[in-house]
């Protein structure tokens, strides 16, 4: 009697591992980081659910911006999907409805493929960081100029760091 390997079975039976486990440690990273209080406290990015949702997806932005640059492009999708699974959660644990999670994940996709191009743009040198934080982050509201200076800065100095990195640090979510 002949005994199958594992790998046999889970092709047999469809169970494949799924690639999205293997980023939760960068997607970790990035949540830890778009709460870190400094963000709220000196850089006045809003204390709400909005205002975290932006600020998470400011740094998420810059994480897929770079993982693209680096050739991860499926690495950059499932790191997209580990966050849109991750909203639906949270849309979910607010007792929000099936068929409105679905509108709200739209406008939240919407929202964070329009923050990728303000971002890239203003990064690269071809936009306004300030202004994209404006619009994006701040969503318009009156900031002193020392609070968007805190979180422009400090954008700054990680999307220098995630250049330094090589693709494993960033996938195991070295984003110090």
């Amino acid at each position: 009697m002949s005994t199958a390997s594992p790998s046999f079975l889970q092709r047999l039976f469809g169970g494949r591992a799924d690639p999205k486990v293997g980023l939760l440690p960068l997607y970790n990273a990035v949540v830890a980081e778009g709460r870190q209080p400094h963000w709220y406290i000196d850089g006045a990015v809003p204390d709400t659910l909005d205002g975290r949702f932006d600020m998470i997806v400011a740094v998420l932005a810059q994480v897929l911006i770079r993982l693209e640059a680096q050739g991860g492009t499926q690495d950059s999708v499932w790191l997209t999907e580990t966050f849109i699974d991750d909203m639906d959660g949270q849309l979910r644990q607010e007792g929000i409805g099936d068929v409105v999670v679905g509108k709200h994940i739209g406008r939240m996709m919407s929202a964070l493929g329009g923050r990728i191009s303000a971002y890239r743009d203003a990064l690269t040198g071809q936009g306004d960081l300030t202004e994209a934080l404006r619009r994006n982050l701040y969503r318009g509201a009156p900031v002193t100029d020392a609070a968007i200076a805190h979180v422009e800065g400090g954008l700054r100095q990680r999307w220098t760091r995630l250049g330094c990195l090589t693709r494993d640090a960033l996938l195991s979510g070295d984003l110090g």
